[in-house]
């Protein structure tokens, strides 16, 4: 009797752990976001698109919403259009901001009364469009945003505080029933706004936070890297960590475009490796504006005819940097400097950063970027499809 006693609750203990494994190996698939653009308004089959959770709209200006008398809310596509377009029960997002469009946010965020008008016109705008939510995407709060040379990061030491107040609003406007992210910079030197203190009352208010793992090497650099590398990828997810992120908060960035940049004649010919080699000067040093020595384009553009011979040469020779984690090229006629992801080094990324910092998804700018033939999006696919078999197969073995 004591045998069959203890027999029974051994099984009960098994079937109790089987069944919290069960639920634990069950948990909803990772996030997927891709950015769909006015730029490349371009949607694959639906085939390719059974990973995508969600769909940002991108973008709507921020100044949009600091005017109480505005009634239409003008984007380049409509969100019943997107619905059509990708799974059914994929969010469709309304990004506001982008690069460049800081005044709005600024003027949305000074005071309270500002910030309530910002985000009631915000909600205003879900309601009118139906969307399920909103990607604030303010390129940086704190400062070295694109005016940084003529307003110095000074002035904008008090966004640090308002940014937190300003999407507490928009989330308090829009409820919480609706979906709501921001963009973050993947660079150290541009999260003045992210620290410990306000990266948790940041976290309060939104679903996710997709990590700019990309544009990691910019004009305001002097020395070639890797613009969406794997080291460098692995220090911001780390940076946010640190300040008080939960990974499944964090999603890590693709980017599905090329960049390339002018090096200093015959200074990186007898290096070990071209990374590190200095660069030409590449922003203006008094207004921060591109002096044309450095450039990008996406999958889906012309290569510009200055450089085609290069990129073709880049593509066929390039090499995979196994130290930093990275494709590039070298071109040491044309001193340029070239950087970008192939689908295998996207693939890499999973195992090395998603799966080992236990981020809660991935995205990508952009979902157009990457026609007409979407390998960079496949590679996104099968990351997540292995992604999901790993999370699953070891359990299923030690039972």
């Amino acid at each position: 009797m004591a045998y069959r006693i203890l027999a029974l609750l051994v099984c009960g203990v098994v079937a109790c752990l089987a069944s919290i494994i069960s639920i634990m190996t069950h948990q909803q698939p990772p996030r997927c976001i891709m950015y769909l653009t006015g730029q490349h308004n371009v949607v694959p089959d639906m085939g390719q698109l059974g990973h995508v959770t969600h769909v940002a709209l991108a973008f709507m200006r921020s100044t949009d919403f600091n005017d109480d008398a505005r009634v239409d809310w003008p984007m380049f596509t409509t969100v019943d259009t997107a619905r059509r377009q990708f799974v059914p029960g994929t969010k469709v997002m309304v990004a506001i901001g982008g690069w460049g469009d800081t005044e709005g946010f600024a003027t949305a965020a000074r005071t309270e009364e500002s910030r309530r008008r910002f985000a009631t016109n915000v909600a205003r705008m879900v309601a009118a469009t139906g969307a399920d939510g909103v990607d604030v995407d303010w390129e940086y709060p704190g400062g070295n945003g694109d005016d940084y040379k003529q307003v110095p990061n000074l002035e904008r030491a008090w966004e640090v505080d308002a940014y937190p107040l300003l999407l507490s609003e928009i989330r308090a406007a829009l409820g919480s029933g609706k979906v709501m992210s921001a963009a973050v910079p993947g660079l150290e030197r541009d999260m003045m706004a992210f620290t410990r203190e306000t990266v948790p009352r940041i976290l309060r208010h939104l679903d996710f936070l997709n990590v700019m793992t990309y544009d990691l090497m910019n004009r305001r650099d002097n020395a070639t890297r890797h613009h969406t590398g794997v080291q460098l990828s692995l220090d911001s997810i780390d940076a946010y960590v640190a300040r008080g992120a939960l990974p499944s908060k964090l999603n890590l960035g693709f980017a599905f475009y090329v960049k390339y940049f002018q090096t200093e004649h015959d200074r990186c010919r007898d290096a070990e490796t071209p990374v590190g080699c200095p660069t030409l000067l590449l922003e203006d040093p008094k207004t921060g504006a591109d002096l044309g020595r450095t450039g990008g384009f996406s999958w889906h553009d012309s290569v510009p005819s200055a450089v085609r011979g290069s990129f073709e040469t880049a593509l066929a020779n390039g090499t995979y940097d196994e130290s930093e984690g990275g494709y590039y090229y070298w071109d040491s006629k044309q001193d340029l400097w070239w950087t970008f992801d192939t689908p295998d080094a996207i693939q890499k990324k999973f195992p090395i950063i998603v799966q080992r910092k236990n981020l809660g998804g991935v995205f990508a700018w952009g979902l157009g970027e990457d026609a007409p033939e979407f390998k960079h999006l496949q590679a996104v696919n099968a990351g997540l499809k292995n992604l999901l078999i790993v999370k699953e197969s070891p359990v299923r073995r030690e039972l």
